[in-house]
């Protein structure tokens, strides 16, 4: 199949314009994996991602203590399609800040089983240790050495994507993305600087927790809320389940209209229709990795989109 692609900011990476988050593949104490889910489920959603056209997959060494790397090298060894993988490294409080960075990227690559990361990323800013920009010139020296294609941020302000990117032009090397949390119930980006900053500097935003962990999807409403510990997170509190109803009716009702579409696929691709934005999106069973990647088959009209941003910029339930 033909499979849509597109440059990751000023970088030489292309990746699909929709990607697959695999945070909860190998965590058992927040997601409930080998309990609600589990090998069988995971197996079935990377061969429904690479179905449907999805080649992107985003994981951290700290997801599942390193499983979700270990689970998500070994379908991606498996297939004889050319994946992506981009992982994060985390500037734990203690670990020593820049120094670490040579020994945690070779401890993901073992787990990953590659000899290169396509995209290697900082988790979030380290505010103690080492600033962003001197952990995003020593990804940098990483990449120098072959074992990065590209270098990201997440969980940063505007003030630090720009000193990373200062650091990482300093060596000749472009900052490619910046991953922060961005959907039609979170729209934070818009306000704080960061989507304006990755607009000037060429920088791709990838929006992580696109459908708001399930909401936007229909999945939970004031009456069902996620089991564990999700469902003590403040997102899924009943008056914020509420009051994101609306939104969820209007995608809803735009999914009908054009023939069924789940409101899944309308929340991407709001997102997908704004420039330099890439979703990422969580996936644990085949039936969401199809339903997700389906909505690269269609865009929505500006007019929807529109619909969207209006009824969205009332009703933000983030934090």
């Amino acid at each position: 199949m033909d499979v849509l692609t597109q440059q990751l900011g000023r970088s030489d990476l292309r990746v699909t314009p929709l990607a697959f988050g695999t945070w909860a593949w190998g965590d058992a104490r927040y997601w409930g994996y080998g309990e609600r889910y589990g090998p069988a489920e995971v197996v079935d959603a990377f061969t429904a991602a690479l179905a449907g056209g999805v080649r992107f997959f985003d994981t951290a060494e700290v997801y599942g203590h390193g499983a979700s790397e270990r689970i998500l090298g070994a379908l991606a060894r498996r297939t004889d399609e050319t994946v992506v993988l981009a992982t994060k490294f985390a500037p734990l409080r203690g670990r020593g800040g820049v120094r670490a960075v040579p020994g945690a990227l070779a401890a993901s690559l073992r787990r990953l089983g590659a000899r290169c990361v396509d995209l290697y990323q900082i988790h979030w800013a380290d505010r103690s240790e080492a600033p962003v920009g001197a952990l995003a010139a020593a990804l940098g020296a990483c990449a120098r050495r072959g074992f990065v294609r590209a270098v990201g941020v997440s969980n940063v302000t505007a003030a630090e994507l720009r000193e990373a990117h200062a650091a990482l032009a300093a060596e000749g090397i472009p900052l490619a993305s910046v991953q922060v949390r961005y959907s039609a119930l979170d729209r934070s980006p818009e306000r704080d600087g960061v989507l304006a900053a990755c607009r000037e500097l060429g920088v791709t935003l990838l929006a992580y927790s696109p459908l708001a962990q399930g909401i936007l999807a229909g999945a939970y409403t004031a009456e069902r809320r996620p089991a564990g510990p999700r469902g003590e997170a403040p997102d899924f509190a009943p008056a914020r389940l509420r009051a994101a109803a609306p939104v969820v009716s209007l995608l809803r009702a735009i999914g009908d209209a054009r023939g069924g579409r789940d409101p899944a696929e309308v929340a991407l691709n709001w997102l997908r229709a704004r420039p330099g934005v890439i979703p990422v999106v969580g996936v644990t069973r085949g039936d969401q990795a199809r339903r997700c990647a389906a909505c690269l088959e269609w865009s929505l009209t500006d007019a929807e989109s529109a619909q969207i941003d209006a009824l969205s910029s009332t009703v933000q339930i983030a934090e």
